[in-house]
């Protein structure tokens, strides 16, 4: 088995997963709560909470396998992109148990890692495809050829905010709490998505941006004032989310391709995966980060055997 761990940014994860792709354990503890008490994540304090939950969180991964760390035969680990402080407490615990151990680590590209979510069981998705990967960090539209990273080339990415930063500055600014994302699909539900007249950015080629949208949803606000705005908040959650779905959905459209898939964050709402009935949308306990999907990415990613990984470094930017 290959034993992932993942610690990019607020989730603490340790999974363990097959050769074949069976998650045998998925274990995720969210910091969620915790950096709500800000508005979002705070670097320092999710390092310093990665390295209470490590330890108890592989513990808990085991226990739920059924296994020991005789069973693993290689580690895994987010080497980046991701916050580099949370980052490096994951990579330093991955070469501790591999060093011990005497096993090999495969050090993951995060991004690799979402789109590897689709290669697990039952799904197993099998290439070539185009890949939307939003998230909170992210937004790439991705031509996959081969399961490997280097079969895999940007078609487009964002110019400024990914698309689940947007959802979480949109929230703050409508003041509903972290985690945005989640708060304003559940709210847009109750709200009409033709109220406002959001933009869409129309730029050349296939890239995205979000700024300008989340510029007018500022205005929006500013405009209406406190008492208007707390009495369509569900509108301006509906018409904000209906915009960067369209700018999602436009980019896909325009690459025409037969087959999407859909990863990320991101990809957990609502009206996002039904506007792509018709794509393949990762499930959704693998779209927040998570270890399964490292582990996943480490049966495409040539590890390092014992003492070549002892120099590995994390990596914030892809």
């Amino acid at each position: 088995m290959i034993l992932g761990l993942e610690t990019s940014c607020d989730e603490t994860s340790a999974a363990l997963v097959t050769a074949g792709g069976e998650i045998r354990a998925n274990v995720v503890a969210s910091q969620a709560d915790l950096h709500a008490l800000y508005g979002g994540v705070v670097p320092e304090i999710a390092s310093r909470r990665h390295f209470e939950l490590l330890e108890p969180v592989v513990t808990a991964a085991l226990d739920e396998a059924g296994a020991s760390l005789d069973d693993v035969e290689t580690i895994a680990v987010t080497a980046g992109p991701g916050l580099i402080g949370a980052l490096l407490v994951g990579v330093a615990a991955a070469k501790a148990i591999a060093w011990g151990r005497g096993l090999p680590l495969a050090a993951v590209n995060h991004l690799h890692g979402h789109v590897s979510s689709l290669y697990l069981q039952p799904l197993d998705l099998e290439p070539p495809f185009t890949c939307l990967l939003a998230s909170g960090g992210h937004t790439l539209l991705l031509d996959v050829r081969e399961r490997s990273w280097e079969g895999v080339r940007v078609l487009g990415t964002t110019l400024d905010d990914a698309a689940g930063e947007a959802f979480d500055k949109g929230a703050r600014l409508l003041g509903l709490p972290y985690p945005g994302g989640a708060e304003i699909d559940r709210l847009a539900r109750e709200g009409d998505p033709t109220a406002f007249a959001f933009p869409v950015a129309r730029l050349d080629g296939l890239d995205f941006s979000f700024s300008g949208l989340k510029t007018a949803l500022l205005y929006a606000v500013r405009d209406l004032g406190e008492a208007e705005t707390d009495a369509r908040r569900a509108d301006l959650a509906a018409s904000y989310q209906r915009a960067i779905v369209r700018a999602l959905v436009e980019r896909i459209e325009a690459t025409g391709a037969d087959r999407v898939a859909i990863v990320g964050g991101v990809a957990a709402n609502s009206e996002l995966r039904a506007a792509l009935p018709d794509a393949v949308a990762a499930p959704l306990p693998l779209c927040t980060d998570n270890a399964a999907m490292i582990a996943s990415a480490a049966r495409y990613t040539a590890a390092l055997e014992p003492g070549a990984y002892l120099a590995l470094d994390a990596f914030s930017t892809s």
